[in-house]
């Protein structure tokens, strides 16, 4: 992408979201792709967590909107590895987890206030008891013989389980990771997926310590970014239910977050583009962001409002 003469580095990030999320994400990036004119596989930086890491996955490999769409679509696609990747996703519902807490040093880390609540809460969880080879086939299937994606600058945001810690995988200075280790420790869900060691440390879900972690790049100093968040709203959407914990304790905690880091970036001089879930997408997808029975009317649905928010 070029701004005159000049390239105009522009960067992506993709926040957490579960099998819903990333159904909306797709969508989300078939209309950054037509609005803006630009393929994202060519941000000059390509940040995802949880959700959002398995597609920057796809998107460093190489993997197009095309074939992204194609596969939530049940749809032929040219990349094998991502013919039954839908379909091989977790349930809606968490199996049975281990006995014990998952991160005592990060409870008392939260009792001493060194990090938030939320984030603190999530170290009460028992060890997720899933299986995680989904993500393991996705990594190693995209891209064979090979220990990271092609794209040169791809981070896949993690957490420390005891520190509370972001870690930003495939980042300079970051810990040596396989991608399908990195992959696995950004979308391992504190209760609902075991957490991953790399280095002799533990790591869980990078979307217990942020939605999308947007704030890593503003030293970068891109001209832009864009930043795609279905577990953020850019206003409070009212609920009722069930639905009221994921506005309440999740969203609302997310979204204040996002709010702050865009803040981060903006003052860096980077302009930013932010497409978060609405109302009407909301309504859709329920509270509970791993229901794949809503997978498709999620697509459908942010196809319509990501446009209607980009135009």
């Amino acid at each position: 992408m070029t701004s005159g003469d000049r390239h105009l580095r522009r960067g992506l990030v993709i926040g957490c979201g579960g099998t819903l999320g990333a159904a909306w994400t797709v969508a989300a990036l078939a209309a950054v792709r037509d609005e803006l004119d630009w393929d994202p596989r060519e941000a000059d930086v390509l940040v995802g967590t949880s959700a959002g890491a398995e597609l920057v996955t796809m998107l460093g490999s190489g993997v197009g909107v095309d074939d992204m769409l194609a596969m939530q679509l049940g749809e032929q696609v040219t990349r094998p590895a991502l013919q039954t990747h839908v379909a091989d996703a977790p349930g809606r519902f968490p199996p049975l987890p281990r006995i014990g807490l998952g991160s005592l040093p990060l409870v008392r880390r939260g009792v001493r206030r060194e990090v938030g609540t939320v984030t603190a809460l999530s170290g009460l969880l028992p060890p997720g008891g899933g299986d995680a080879s989904w993500l393991d086939r996705l990594a190693t299937g995209l891209n064979p013989g090979r220990t990271w994606v092609p794209h040169p600058a791809t981070w896949l945001v993690a957490m420390d389980y005891a520190t509370g810690d972001r870690v930003a995988f495939g980042s300079p200075g970051a810990p040596e990771a396989t991608l399908s280790q990195a992959l696995r420790a950004s979308w391992a869900i504190p209760g609902w997926m075991p957490p991953v060691r790399i280095g002799g440390r533990r790591y869980v879900d990078g979307g217990a310590a942020s939605t999308a972690s947007a704030d890593l790049v503003a030293p970068l100093e891109l001209d832009e970014l864009v930043v795609l968040a279905p577990m953020a709203s850019t206003r409070a959407v009212p609920a009722r239910g069930t639905a009221r914990a994921e506005r309440l304790i999740l969203r609302g905690w997310m979204s204040a977050g996002l709010d702050a880091e865009i803040a981060a970036v903006a003052a860096a001089g980077t302009r930013v583009i932010r497409l978060d879930a609405t109302a009407e997408d909301l309504a859709v997808m329920g509270p509970n962001f791993m229901d794949d029975r809503r997978r498709l009317a999620t697509l459908e649905s942010s196809l319509r409002t990501t446009r209607k928010v980009l135009a």
